[in-house]
């Protein structure tokens, strides 16, 4: 039994002190395992946090520290001469890409593989596209088409998979009318400026009808790792 008792009285004891306090073992070794789980716990979580934002902080920090210039010195604006096609898919390749099918986005020094055909009401097939890279809305249309392209990345439903879905649009909201999209398809390569900046909520889907005239439109959540609304960047071919 623990001890019991009386340990000041007013009026009685006095004003000064000490109390000895004796735990028996297994009270020590109760306190020192508490210790342990709770050190371990504020670690897995402090790893978990680092993973999880890893991707957010190393994206703000390479606009903050290298701008566009990240990915703009790779960008080549000479006319196309020889054979066009291994031309545009050597382009491609400085930048990690294929020329089948990719998005290059100089001003935030994004690259990324496109998937085509991509449903937007089906989680499991749009999230399973975007862990392969930015997806392309099924019911759009292709880079020369003449008509809308609609390309979307980061649609989670929380920040903790920003990690795992996409993030190549987390600093699309950084873009602003007149900087250039570039997209390879087909071993051709298509440029766009971009001309319009908005914000919709998550239930308009009025962006992806045809607009009767070629537009490239990307999609990602605002804020992120929200599903609360929707930042939209429009471009036009150059």
């Amino acid at each position: 039994m623990f001890p019991r008792g009386i340990i000041y009285q007013k009026g009685i004891s006095p004003k000064k002190g000490e109390i000895g306090l004796h735990p028996t073992f297994l009270v020590r070794l109760g306190y020192l395992a508490l210790r342990g789980v709770g050190a371990g716990l504020i670690g897995a979580v402090t790893i978990a946090l680092i993973f999880t934002y890893a991707p957010i902080i190393k994206e703000e920090i390479s606009f903050v520290l290298l701008g566009p210039k990240k990915i703009a010195s790779r960008v080549s604006w000479e006319p196309l001469k020889a054979d066009p096609g291994s031309l545009v898919r050597e382009e491609a390749g400085r930048f990690g890409v294929g020329a089948y099918f990719s998005i290059v986005i100089p001003g935030i020094g994004a690259a990324s593989d496109v998937v085509a055909n991509v449903s937007t009401s089906d989680p499991k097939e749009y999230l399973a596209a975007l862990e392969e890279g930015v997806a392309h809305a099924r019911g759009t249309y292709f880079p020369g088409q003449g008509e809308t392209v609609f390309l979307f990345a980061h649609s989670t439903d929380s920040p903790i998979n920003i990690a795992r879905y996409n993030a190549v649009f987390y600093l699309l909201r950084k873009l602003e009318p007149g900087d250039t999209i570039i997209v390879f398809f087909a071993d051709k390569k298509y440029t766009y400026e971009v001309t319009e900046k908005l914000v919709t909520s998550a239930s308009d889907t009025s962006w992806l009808a045809t607009a009767g005239e070629e537009r490239l439109i990307l999609q990602t959540c605002d804020p992120p790792g929200t599903t609360f609304r929707r930042l939209l960047i429009v471009a036009t071919p150059i």
